[in-house]
Order: structure tokens, then C-alpha cells, then sequence
């Protein structure tokens, strides 16, 4: 099998690839994106079990200790998606510590970028429109019908992400970068004081970049006989990789497109963080109107704004700080009317390629750039439900006019004054009156999370909203529209820039949840790989929500039987599941030490197999971590 280094772009590259002509047969089975397809609890994410994948390294690190987050056990002592019984009354095993390995250098086996360098520099509207709608008064995105989660403590994605960088041979010290992308400078509100718990020990050792690599015929005895499997269907496509080398060690349909359904939450993670860098924060504006007390609330395009406190994603930018903020600026002007400006998102609403029912479905929602709660009707009843309802949750069908009503309320507007309309804000440049600031002037300014803690919640619930504005961040960043089309545009840029195969992607929205998604297995091990061998270090926010098999995540019921129980703790992945296809994508240390990355994508899975194919996913991805593959 030739060598693979990264696998620089075509024309750089020996080995024969496959033509971006991508197809694959399909029956039209209306399905659910990975942790949104589950009948009967089947994915996992159980009441009570720890989702983030970040909290789940146990690896001691100065000034920051790994809260432990107790489990409780089911309450019959059997968990639901295991054929065995817990340990200890339901308890899990603790999760091992994880580091990218130590790594020779890499001057000679990486590609020169193809365009400008991706880091921490802040940088044709979709065919179809939506459905009916209230009409807008101004310009604004077609709307049309109306339509997971413990949070990463931030010193666990300290942690994560310090283990990424020491561990790939830089030096980091603290505070260093890290600190600063999940803003250790600003000011947060202070948490209730909590008992202190014992310094965590490792339970693994960590990969050994110096561990024998495995070899390709090795990896190919281990996992050929598995793909024969029935449950996996017709067409399975496998890439494996060594991390530390970036070496192939094994590829069936590697190149080809395949429908990836979430696994593509992890380009759109490397495309933002590659395009805005960790530290970027969305601003969502208050700018004075064309008439005296009125105020246009601007939306930047960030999901997670909530109203107040109750918000449904923790520490997110709030409307009531915006509103004190705009009282005050205006000064003796009283608010007289809101009018919303989403109009930075151009195009429709819903994803060309989504199931029918996914835009009422409560997993999807209208991706606007102006909304609040990722668009949940209820959140704190959201919060609430979350692990019973595994993440649906009830949607808006305008999000930008709720969050411009909400916004009204907070300024004290009541009645017919409390009603909204959208419009574009007025440009700033007119001198201001004595009585009133000039029209298009700012009057507040809240910002979202960091970037490098948005894509962590991203990955950690496979939160598809959060997906598609992420999305759209790419395209604002490359000169894109932002919208379906432009997203897609922009990631296809990103791509190359970070010198990898763009011809081996094609992208209808930045979720996965559309069925018209193509990525090839051997481009997800190149970014994978990427993220950790320490050539790119802002790309290692993407391993924080990684979910850790058999203990978090879309990977906490499985891997709990014998078949699969070496890749317990051992294997991170991303998982993705629409009807009849299945994908997963991530790291497993070997027996050895060694560090790869895989992804396995299957399209064209038996109906009604859900289960059975992803056990088969489980028993791939244990083999490597069983065997050295020498």
C-alpha cells in the first residue's frame, strides 16, 4: 500500500483517487442524525450519564483538577443498551487520560498550505425558498414552516486541550494561548463553592509516540474479516492512520464520497477554528433606528444568545445585559420600537437534502442570524428534558422575530410597541441630535462564548444548529455568503488552505443532516490527524467533546460487551446516524501505545438495523484498539 503523508493535494499526491463524482443509492427512508435517531433510548444518552467528552479525561494538570461527575446507576442495575450487567450497581469504569503522542518533525511531511495560513486571524444565495411565513417588512431570510447536553467545565477543556498541545511536543505554559481562547481575562460569574476532590490518577497509560506503528497488513488482517459483516451493508468505506507519522495504514473506498451524516460536524470544527480561531467571539449589536428611540437588534449569528439567566446554554451572551446596555446609551430617550436586522444570513432556512420532517422534527431548526436559545420554544423545559427527550426539543419557526419581542419586553415595551418588524439597520455616519444618538450609531454590544467553546458543544450534544451557524462563521470569514451554498464554499476553501484534499468534500449544509453530504473517509483521518499532531494547535479544540466509548456522550451505552470491551475508555469518536446510514470517526490507541485515526462510513445499511450496525461499527473500531497489527 503506497504511503500516504497527510495526503497533500492530487497533484501532489502518487496514488490513484477517485473522481468528485460522488452517488449512492438510497431508498428515501426518512431517518435522524445520529443522537437524533433514538427509538427507545438506543443511542446511549441515558438520564444521568455524562455526555462531555472532555470531562472525561483523568489526567492531573497544574491549576486544573478534573471534576469527577458521579453516575448514578439505572434503576434496574442494567443499562439498556448493554447485554451485560454494570459493574458495582451501575457504576462505569473511570475514563482514561488521553494525549496526541510525541511526534518527529514534521517539515517533512506536511504539504505547504495552498493558500493563506490558517490560525488565530479573524478573517449565491441557495436555490428554493421557505414556506409560508409571517411577511417580513424589510430584507430577510426566507422562513418557512416551523420546524445534548452537560456542559464541558471549562478547566476540563483546559485540560483537553493543554494534554492536545504538550502532548504533540509544543511548549505551553500557563496560562499560556489556552487561557486566553476560553477567555480567562473576562470576568464570569462566580459558581457555588464546591467540595474539593482527591487529585485524579490516571487509569491507562497514555500513548506512546515512540510505540511501534502498526503495519498495513497488520491493520488489514485485524479488521478485513469485520467489514464482511451483513449488518454493515453493501458498501463500506475504511481509512486508518497513524497520527504521530500520518502514514495510511489501511483504506477500502478511502477516497470515495460517502454520506457522513454528524461525523461532518468535525470539518465544520476545524473549518471555524482554522477560519476564526479559538478565541473569536460572534457579537450580537443594538444600533440606534432611523427615528428617535427606535433600536435595531442585529444579529452576528450567534445560536446560544439567550434571554437571561435561564438561557439554555450556560454562560452564553444575554439580551437583558444588551438591554441595560441600550437604556443607558440612550439616555433620557425612552425606546419607542425594536426592529430586527437577521439579515447576514441570506437564503432559506431549512437545508436543501433534509428529511421532511427533520425542520419539525424539534433536532433541526431555522438557522437565522438572529436567534435565541438555539431557537427552543421552552428552554429551560429543554434543560429539564434533555436526557429524557435525548435533546428534541420544540422550535420556533421565526426565531429572529422571537428574540426581537423578548428584546422589546426587556426594554420596558409593552402592547402593540412590543410587535417587531424586520428591516436592515441604518448605517452609522449621521451626526447625532441633542436629544438622540445618529441613526445606525451602536448602543450595546454582547458577545458569544469563544469559538473554542462553541465548537465543544457542537461536538459534545451534536448540536446541529450550533452547527450550521458555525457554518456560516466559515463563509463570513472567506468573503462567503452565509448561507447553505456559501458555507459549503467557504469549507472547501478552508480546506485547501489547510493543504488537504478539498475534491473529496461536498457539503449542503454544516450539521449533517443532509442526505446530499459527501466526505471520504481518508479527508476525515486527514483532518483528524491534523488536529493532533501538533502542526496546527488551534485545531485541537475539536478532541474536547469527543465522546469516550462506554463512558460519555453518543458513545456511553456502548462498547460494554465482550466482543467490543477493549475499546472501552479507548476509543473517541464522532458519531453519525441517519437512517440507513451509519459513521463513525476518531481516535483509538492500539495495545501498544499508538495513536490512529479511523473513520468507518456505511450508506447502505439493512432497514431496521440500527442496533446491529452499530455494534459491528464497535467491533471495528475495538480490534484496533485490541491489537498491535504488527
Amino acid at each position: 500500500m503506497p504511503t500516504r503523508l497527510l495526503r497533500p493535494p492530487h497533484s501532489l499526491r502518487t496514488e490513484v483517487v477517485s473522481p468528485k463524482l460522488f452517488s449512492v443509492w438510497e431508498e428515501g427512508a426518512v431517518g435522524r442524525e445520529d443522537s437524533h435517531y433514538r427509538p427507545e433510548g438506543v443511542d446511549g444518552r441515558k438520564g444521568g450519564h455524562p455526555r462531555s467528552g472532555g470531562a472525561t479525561g483523568r489526567v492531573p494538570v497544574p491549576e486544573a483538577h478534573l471534576p469527577r461527575t458521579p453516575v448514578p446507576p439505572p434503576a434496574d442495575g442494567i443499562d439498556p443498551d448493554a447485554t451485560v450487567q454494570l459493574t458495582r450497581s451501575g457504576e462505569r469504569p473511570p475514563p482514561p487520560m488521553w494525549r496526541p503522542p510525541d511526534r518527529a518533525p514534521v517539515a517533512d511531511r506536511l504539504p505547504a498550505s495552498a493558500g493563506p495560513t490558517a490560525g488565530f486571524a479573524a478573517p449565491v444565495p441557495q436555490p428554493g425558498a421557505g414556506g409560508a411565513g409571517e411577511p417580513p417588512a424589510g430584507p430577510a431570510p426566507e422562513y418557512g414552516r416551523p420546524p445534548a447536553r452537560r456542559r464541558l467545565p471549562l478547566a476540563v477543556l483546559a485540560t483537553v486541550l493543554l494534554l492536545a498541545l504538550v502532548g504533540a511536543g509544543l511548549a505551553v505554559v500557563r496560562p499560556g494561548p489556552v487561557a486566553g481562547w476560553l477567555g480567562a481575562d473576562r470576568p464570569s460569574p462566580q459558581a457555588p463553592a464546591e467540595a474539593a476532590e482527591p487529585e485524579p490518577v490516571p487509569v491507562l497509560a497514555g500513548p506512546d509516540g515512540n510505540a511501534p506503528e502498526p503495519t498495513p497488513d497488520g491493520v488489514r488482517a485485524a479488521l478485513e474479516p469485520l467489514l464482511r459483516a451483513p449488518e454493515l451493508g453493501s458498501r463500506v468505506n475504511v481509512s486508518v492512520a497513524d497520527v504521530t507519522s500520518g502514514r495510511s495504514l489501511y483504506s477500502r473506498g478511502g477516497d470515495a464520497g460517502t454520506v457522513p451524516a454528524s461525523v461532518t460536524k468535525l470539518a465544520t470544527a476545524v473549518t471555524v477554528l482554522g477560519a476564526r480561531g479559538p478565541d473569536h467571539r460572534i457579537p450580537t449589536r443594538a444600533v440606534a433606528g432611523a427615528n428617535p428611540g427606535e433600536v435595531v437588534l442585529v444579529g452576528g449569528g450567534d445560536p446560544t444568545l439567550a434571554v437571561d439567566g435561564d438561557g439554555f446554554y450556560p454562560d452564553a451572551a444575554r439580551l437583558d445585559d444588551l438591554a441595560k446596555q441600550v437604556k443607558q446609551a440612550l439616555g433620557g430617550t425612552a425606546p419607542t420600537r425594536v426592529v430586527v436586522d437577521s439579515s447576514l444570513f441570506p437564503g432559506q432556512v431549512y437545508g436543501p437534502g433534509w428529511d421532511s420532517d427533520i425542520p419539525t422534527g424539534g433536532f433541526g431548526a431555522a438557522i437565522s442570524a438572529l436567534m435565541t436559545d438555539g431557537a427552543r420554544r421552552d428552554p429551560q423545559a429543554a434543560k429539564k428534558n434533555f436526557d429524557t427527550s435525548h435533546g428534541w426539543a420544540e422550535r420556533v419557526p421565526q426565531p429572529d422575530l422571537v428574540a426581537g419581542r423578548a428584546f422589546a419586553r426587556l426594554l420596558g415595551l409593552t402592547g402593540a410597541a412590543a410587535e417587531v418588524k424586520r428591516d436592515t439597520a441604518p448605517s452609522a455616519g449621521a451626526a447625532p441630535s441633542a436629544a438622540a444618538p445618529a441613526p445606525g450609531a451602536e448602543l450595546g454590544k454582547v458577545e458569544s462564548l469563544p469559538m473554542i467553546r462553541l465548537v465543544d458543544l457542537m461536538i459534545t450534544d451534536s448540536d446541529n444548529v450550533i452547527a450550521e451557524a458555525l457554518a456560516r462563521q466559515v463563509a463570513l470569514a472567506r468573503d462567503q455568503p452565509a448561507s447553505f451554498v456559501g458555507g459549503a464554499a467557504a469549507t472547501d476553501i478552508v480546506i485547501g488552505e489547510l493543504g488537504l484534499s478539498a475534491d473529496e468534500i461536498t457539503l449542503s449544509d454544516g450539521s449533517g443532516l443532509s442526505r446530499s453530504n459527501r466526505i471520504s473517509p481518508s479527508l476525515l483521518t486527514d483532518l483528524i490527524s491534523l488536529a493532533g499532531n501538533g502542526t496546527h494547535p488551534e485545531l485541537a479544540a475539536i478532541f474536547g467533546g469527543l465522546p469516550v466509548a462506554a463512558w460519555s456522550g453518543t458513545l456511553g451505552g456502548r462498547y460494554q460487551v465482550p466482543a467490543t470491551a477493549a475499546g472501552a475508555g479507548v476509543v473517541r469518536a464522532k458519531t453519525g446516524t441517519l437512517t440507513r446510514v451509519h459513521a463513525i470517526a476518531g481516535l483509538v490507541t492500539t495495545a501498544d501505545g499508538r495513536l490512529l485515526t479511523f473513520a468507518v462510513l456505511t450508506d447502505q445499511t439493512p432497514p431496521d438495523s440500527l442496533d446491529d450496525t452499530r455494534r459491528a461499527l464497535d467491533r471495528i473500531t475495538s480490534a484496533l484498539a485490541r491489537c498491535g497489527c504488527r
